[in-house]
């Protein structure tokens, strides 16, 4: 999913057999001629989310939550945003193509994934995290197929078809891709691990990421939602509960685990260039106690608790690293259409009504 977070902070895959073709375009008003529109003609600072409540991402004003919003297919979850004006959205439908200058959807490319009919709420199959290669030539799409294993669906950006499908874990909340772009790894959120599917080719191989150990299966709470990649030596970064931040080495599948202090269920994160992370709680959830906040943990491991209202979902930080922005949107009951504003150097919060159950972000 972030991938795109970091886009204004700081600043491949494998070839196989053709995908189906993309749908036509069926967006409200035709595209541009031109093609993908370059995005410094977006106002900067606009946020982008994905309106898991409906159909449609929204453009929002950070100031004032005016803007648009775009039809892009059923329950969006997860969004890229590229380099070449283009945005991606994993909808219950297929991957929904948006520029983000015009404002119109461009394509839907559909799964080549049998996942039921389209359909809502938090256990609907379909796409789910989503992240671009560093150099734009592939977006890579995690899709919950529901009662099943997930998959990992390799869309190339330029042919729209889709190029590869690899075997994950169950419902894969997030996915990430290494600064190099040589490994794309999936948070499975129902099989308590990460897959490392690596670009040369290699088997997909398995990491087990359960602190808390396996027991309750599906009805565990205490599983793994979202990671980051952490700056310099590319390590994973896995939250749990506000307690226990599980660090992983994605080649040797070596994790170590280090105390956090909130106390909540936790999931978005996103994480600065200097290794600064940033921890959505969503509040007393399972056997966590401590209320919805925003951990904001130093390299050294020093944490900052920020307090939210109500449960949120997913975080990203603006172009000068200042201010957060975090969802209201979140998966499960308790959600509100907006977003919530973080003076990250005051610790003071603001709430903007934006969207329709707002799940990620990113700033354009």
């Amino acid at each position: 999913m972030k991938r795109a977070l970091l886009l204004a902070v700081a600043g491949v895959l494998l070839a196989g057999c053709a995908g189906e073709p993309p749908r036509p375009v069926t967006s409200p008003g035709p595209p541009s001629a031109a093609g993908p529109s370059a995005p410094e003609e977006t106002a900067a600072g606009t946020l982008l989310v994905t309106d898991f409540g409906s159909d449609s991402v929204s453009f929002v004003d950070p100031v004032t939550g005016d803007g648009d919003s775009v039809r892009v297919g059923t329950a969006p979850y997860g969004l890229a945003v590229g380099g070449d004006g283009r945005a991606w959205v994993a909808t219950a439908e297929g991957v929904a193509v948006v520029d983000i200058r015009d404002r119109n959807r461009l394509a839907l490319v559909p799964y080549r994934t049998q996942t039921g009919p389209p359909a809502t709420g938090e256990y609907r199959g379909g796409g789910m995290g989503i992240a671009l290669s560093p150099d734009g030539s592939r977006v890579h799409v995690g899709v919950n197929v529901p009662g099943d294993r997930g998959v990992l669906e390799t869309i190339d950006t330029a042919s729209l078809r889709v190029t590869r499908v690899a075997p994950v874990g169950r419902r894969p909340f997030d996915v990430d891709v290494a600064q190099d772009g040589s490994q794309v790894y999936v948070t499975n959120h129902d099989s308590f691990d990460v897959t490392v599917v690596p670009a040369d080719g290699s088997p997909p191989r398995r990491i087990e990421v359960a602190p808390y150990g396996t027991e309750g299966g599906l009805a565990s709470w205490l599983k793994p939602h979202y990671a980051a990649v952490r700056p310099g030596d590319g390590h994973l970064l896995l939250p749990f509960e506000g307690e226990r931040l599980v660090v992983v080495d994605p080649h040797t599948g070596e994790s170590t685990v280090e105390p956090m202090t909130a106390d909540t269920h936790q999931h978005g994160v996103t994480v600065a260039p200097d290794g600064t992370l940033l921890v959505v709680g969503t509040g007393p959830i399972g056997a966590a106690t401590g209320g919805p906040s925003l951990t904001v943990r130093a390299p050294d491991g020093r944490e900052r608790l920020i307090p939210l209202e109500g449960p949120h979902e997913n975080v990203v930080l603006s172009a000068d690293g200042g201010t957060a922005f975090v969802t209201g949107g979140f998966t499960r009951d308790g959600h509100w259409d907006g977003i919530t504003v973080v003076d990250l150097a005051a610790g003071t919060t603001r709430r903007l009504a934006a969207g329709q159950r707002p799940l990620d972000i990113a700033v354009l």
